[in-house]
């Protein structure tokens, strides 16, 4: 909670505006989101929380616990893109000045994730499925014509079916991070709902690191799903850094030739075999699958929110509170 508060103090103002009632300060306030994100509470449950911890409050400055509605229109607030675009600058200034960024050392890595969009098993959707299959398949009807009603019925319900794992992939929260591998620190993110392909968020998430660190020489490593001939040449010609990308995504051409594209080619050559992979740092791409581990495991893999907005928010708040919870450690 303290380096929560010196972090948001250093990156933000005390008021978002001259005219509110200055009960709390911004930095006030991100303290105790980070607590709530941290410990897995709800908004009512934060409150209670803070009530019952009056040194917690008094690290912060704070008289007394903020209600619920306040912390939830603090987070609207908050987490809007430009103050955690801040919050972040402030986190890279940081590390750089302990030196524990380690970009010389160990490439850039970036992946992608879904959540989990609601607080269900996989073993409880499974059983459902079950369930409704056995229901189905115990119907009454017996013939010809019960043999054609079942066969349309089990038409409709797989098509019902597909409509429905539709709509559950158009709503799933994803979240695509550049890590900084030495470290394990998110220097930079994209948040968002949906599938997709991955390769459209490479040029944000690794221009907002790239502006970030003072080290401007350094290492992009991603997986086969950022493979696309404008990414790489981004990447070395208008920020001058060495990309790592295998050109495994897409259809192989007949006979077995070299992928089109002259920077695809070029990374065919340089991540041909184990040991040139292992030479050229892009081995060290599995860190950032250590860090979306990190999250899920401390700090759950399901969302609390319902709408789209609220969910993107619960995902920058989760980096945000990986990052401060590295550097509190450190």
């Amino acid at each position: 909670m303290r380096a929560a508060f010196r972090l948001a103090r250093d990156a933000l103002p005390d008021y978002c505006c001259k005219f509110s009632r200055h009960d709390f300060t911004l930095p006030q306030l991100f303290a105790c989101l980070v607590v709530k994100e941290h410990l897995g509470r709800t908004y009512r449950g934060a409150e209670a929380l803070l009530r019952d911890c009056d040194n917690w409050l008094a690290d912060v400055g704070l008289r007394r616990a903020p209600d619920h509605n306040t912390l939830w229109r603090a987070a609207k607030c908050l987490l809007a893109k430009c103050r955690v675009a801040r919050l972040l600058d402030a986190l890279a200034r940081w590390a750089a000045l302990a030196k524990v960024l380690g970009l010389s050392l160990k490439p850039l890595a970036i992946d992608s994730t879904y959540f989990e969009p609601r607080h269900a098993s996989r073993h409880y959707e499974r059983r459902l499925r079950e369930a409704r299959k056995r229901r189905a398949a115990g119907r009454p009807g017996g013939g010809s014509r019960g043999r054609a009603r079942r066969r349309r019925q089990g038409n409709r319900d797989r098509r019902r079916g597909d409509r429905r794992r539709r709509r559950a992939v158009k709503r799933l929260p994803k979240l695509a991070v550049g890590v900084a591998a030495h470290s394990h620190l998110v220097l930079s993110l994209w948040a968002g709902t949906g599938g997709g392909p991955d390769y459209r968020h490479f040029e944000p998430v690794v221009y907002d690191a790239w502006r970030r660190v003072p080290h401007r020489r350094f290492k992009v490593a991603a997986d086969a799903g950022y493979d696309s001939e404008p990414n790489p040449r981004l990447a070395r010609r208008d920020m001058g850094l060495a990309s790592l990308l295998p050109p495994d995504c897409g259809r192989p051409r007949k006979g077995g030739g070299p992928p089109g594209g002259r920077w695809r080619r070029h990374m065919d050559r340089l991540l041909a075999t184990k040991g040139s992979r292992k030479r050229c740092g892009y081995t060290q791409r599995w860190q950032v699958e250590t860090v979306n581990s990190m999250i899920k495991r401390n700090l759950g893999s399901a969302m609390r929110a319902r709408t789209t907005v609220g969910r993107r928010h619960e995902l920058l708040l989760r980096v945000l509170t990986h990052n401060i919870m590295l550097l509190a450690e450190g």
